[in-house]
C-alpha cells in the first residue's frame, strides 16, 4: 500500500511516520547476518552472547533506530474485549466496515483517490497503520495477513499517540527470538528492521560499504567468531541526529 502525502500528518501525530519510511525501496533484510546473531541469543538473559561478553537491544535503541515512542501507555488487550469497544456487542467485521467503509476484499489494495475527503483519508490511514503494525512491527508466521487485534487502536487515531509502541515492539522482538531459540521454529518474525539496524550501528565492522548495499555474503555469520571487545560501540547516542 503506497504512502500518500495526505496520510503523513496522521502518521506523525500517532508517532509512526518514521516507521513508514522504512520500506522495501531502501531497506533490505540481510538474513544471513541476522540469523547469525539470533543463533547467539540466550532466552534466559535476553542478551546476545558474544566472545567479549553480552549485549542486547534496548528501548533507547528502539527510539533512535525506528523513531518510535517509548513513553506512554502499554499496548495491551485481547480479542475477547472487543465487545467493550462496540455498541451492542456487534461482530468485529461490522465494526471493521464502519471504520474502513467496507469489509476487507481479498487480494485488493486501493490507492487513495486524488479528491478524497478528509474522512476517506482517515480510513486509508487506519488501513496503512494496520498494515505496518502487522508486518513491520508485529509480524508473525501468517506473513501477509493483517490481524484485527489492532482495530481498537486505529478506531481513534487521535488517541494512538499516547501508546508506547516502541516498548511493545521491543517486547515482541524478544519473544520472537526466544521462540526461535527454545523451540523447533525455523522462521524468525518480528521487527527485524530494528534488529538489523541495531547490528549495523553497534558493530561498525559489519556495516555495508554503501547505505543502499544491504547484500552480505553468507560468510558474514562467521565474522562473529573473531569480534573483540573493542569492536563493539559502547557509547550513548548523545546528540546525534539519526532520523
Amino acid at each position: 500500500m503506497p504512502l500518500h502525502d495526505r496520510i503523513i500528518p496522521y502518521l506523525e501525530r500517532v508517532g509512526l511516520y518514521h516507521l513508514a519510511r522504512l520500506n522495501s525501496e531502501w531497506f533490505w533484510l540481510d538474513e544471513p547476518l541476522v540469523s547469525a546473531f539470533v543463533e547467539r541469543w540466550r532466552p534466559e538473559t535476553h542478551t546476545f552472547h558474544l566472545p567479549f561478553g553480552e549485549c542486547t537491544v534496548t528501548l533507547q535503541d528502539v527510539a533512535f533506530q525506528l523513531g518510535l515512542p517509548v513513553d506512554g501507555e502499554a499496548v495491551s488487550g485481547c480479542l475477547g474485549e472487543f465487545e467493550t469497544y462496540m455498541e451492542g456487542g456487534r461482530p468485529a467485521w461490522e465494526w471493521f466496515e464502519d471504520l474502513f467503509g467496507e469489509r476487507p476484499p481479498p487480494n485488493k489494495v486501493k490507492v487513495l483517490p486524488v479528491d478524497a475527503s478528509e474522512e476517506t483519508v482517515r480510513i486509508y490511514t487506519r488501513a496503512y497503520i494496520m498494515m505496518m503494525l502487522s508486518t513491520q512491527l508485529f509480524g508473525d508466521k501468517s506473513a501477509n495477513r493483517v490481524h484485527i487485534r489492532w482495530l481498537p487502536f486505529v478506531a481513534n487515531l487521535d488517541d494512538m499517540g499516547r501508546y508506547s509502541w516502541g516498548s511493545a515492539a521491543l517486547a515482541w522482538l524478544y519473544r520472537c527470538m526466544c521462540r526461535v531459540a527454545n523451540r523447533n521454529v525455523t522462521n524468525l518474525t518480528g521487527p527485524l528492521q530494528l534488529l538489523q539496524s541495531w547490528i549495523f550501528w553497534r558493530f561498525p565492522s559489519l556495516r555495508p560499504e554503501g547505505f543502499e548495499a544491504f547484500s552480505f555474503p553468507l560468510a558474514s555469520r562467521y565474522v562473529l567468531y573473531f569480534i573483540t571487545v573493542n569492536k563493539f560501540l559502547w557509547r550513548f547516542y548523545g546528540s546525534l541526529c539519526l532520523i
